[in-house]
């Protein structure tokens, strides 16, 4: 830590606190998860209006997020050697790219089904490592506005939330007006927004620049970056626990999301202005229990929030869309159960971060978000054809099942246990690669979500 004694001392000056960069970030994630909701109801509403087909969204939806996960399983060491703002701006850029792609050809009357699921790809390829790369600034660019973990990861959550919630109405608005293409336009404006504020507003963060490394750029300095990250992970413990759990809801939570919840939206609820207005409430709430948790949840103990968020956040909703064809009783649900939800990321955020060293901290986060991401490409996937080949009433049921057994894990699993532990300390690594002025010393001891990816339902 740098000397931080006053001007009278005869010591250098302390240095003032700055929030700028984190707000920046807090920023940048907020309109990029606007996009992404623009996206998350866009497409599947895109596929469903112009082949009418469940399996199909399945399909999409399973070419989106299959390389999500495959460039978290190795983009760790990556994002350390070519900085955390550079790797932020850049996949915001191709993201967008990919994303305004979409309707252009579709405009153009050139769009085939492979193009789409093509593009799908692309931008979930680079998506990952982007958002890898401003969720583990967090701990830093907390320290350094003057502000706790605990209350950073919450603010991050409480802005997430926020944003799937305006993401969700407008989308749910804009596609009712303009149509689902409209709605992927604005998804690549939010992404060159967020490139422009992480840009800008991250800019001499030592943290956020190339991490110093005694060995070469190579092919073998990679593998040893990896194989560090994987060993760290392979030792078991809590963060493994976490991966195995939030890997298989997260599973279930995309097949909710992209195709069980807009198919039931379509064929009972009304339409696509309910499907928005639903996902708002869930945003909304989780916006809420987020800034709560902020406030108050340091003063309860970890595990027991996290388990009773996952059950209330969890089954509910597959249960009541399952047995009731009215928007009221779902609403009242998707409200219950993102309240519940809005604690989740917080929690595992603060406990990651307590736990994994410093130097280590890209490579793990990489991991956990590449296995907290496995099985979402089968989620939606496997509802489409679940839906297709049962209907609709039977996949709420079966899903529903599994995520309730899902949540009995922090009960009955030995690993959970030591969520309530204090942190231990982490060593403060050597970072960064060009010398700028008032790049201050940063250290640290702590998704998508999320958003990680997020693992809230």
């Amino acid at each position: 830590m740098s000397d931080r004694r006053g001007p009278h001392t005869g010591g250098p000056t302390e240095r003032p606190y700055d929030r700028r960069p984190l707000a920046a970030a807090l920023s940048a994630q907020t309109i990029s998860t606007i996009g992404n909701s623009l996206t998350l109801i866009g497409v599947p509403w895109f596929v469903l209006e112009t082949t009418g087909s469940a399996s199909r969204a399945g399909v999409v939806a399973f070419c989106a997020t299959l390389p999500v996960a495959v460039s978290a399983l190795v983009g760790g060491p990556l994002i350390d050697r070519f900085g955390r703002r550079r790797t932020s701006v850049l996949t915001d850029l191709v993201c967008g790219a990919s994303v305004a792609a979409i309707p252009l050809l579709h405009y153009t009357g050139l769009l085939e089904f492979w193009m789409l699921c093509a593009l799908m790809a692309l931008g979930g390829l680079v998506a990952t490592p982007g958002m890898t790369a401003r969720s583990v600034l967090v701990p830093d660019l907390a320290e350094r506005a003057g502000t706790t973990l605990t209350r950073a990861a919450s603010l991050a959550e409480a802005a997430s939330s926020g944003a799937r919630m305006a993401g969700a109405s407008l989308a749910g608005v804009l596609i009712a007006l303009l149509g689902a293409e409209a709605v992927l336009l604005l998804d690549a404006v939010s992404f060159a927004l967020a490139a422009a504020l992480v840009a800008a507003g991250v800019r001499g963060v030592r943290a956020a620049e190339p991490m110093k490394s005694a060995a070469p750029v190579s092919f073998a300095t990679y593998r040893r970056d990896l194989r560090e990250g994987y060993s760290y992970v392979a030792g078991g413990g809590l963060i493994l626990a976490v991966i195995l759990m939030v890997m298989f809801t997260n599973g279930l939570n995309q097949s909710w999301s992209a195709v069980l919840l807009p198919v039931h939206a379509r064929e009972n609820l009304g339409g696509a202005t309910q499907l928005g207005l639903l996902s708002a409430l869930f945003g909304g709430a989780a916006l809420l229990g987020a800034l709560l948790y902020g406030v108050v949840g340091h003063h309860f103990p970890r595990r027991a929030v996290f388990t009773a968020a996952f059950m209330i956040g969890g089954m509910p909703r597959f249960l009541v869309a399952a047995l009731t064809d009215d928007t009221l009783p779902l609403a009242v649900t998707m409200v219950l159960g993102g309240l519940a939800s809005g604690t989740l990321n917080p929690i595992l955020t603060t406990v990651t971060f307590e736990r994994v060293p410093l130097e280590l901290r890209s490579r793990v986060t990489g991991i956990l978000s590449a296995g907290c991401q496995l099985t979402i490409p089968l989620g939606g996937l496997a509802a489409g054809f679940l839906v297709d080949g049962t209907g609709l009433h039977t996949a709420l049921l079966t899903v529903g099942g599994l995520y309730l057994l899902a949540t009995l894990s922090p009960l009955v699993f030995p690993a959970w246990r030591t969520m309530n532990d204090p942190p231990e300390a982490t060593p403060e690594p050597e970072a960064s690669t060009e010398p700028t002025p008032d790049r201050g010393a940063v250290s640290s001891s702590g998704p998508s979500r999320p958003r990680p990816s997020s693992p809230a339902p």
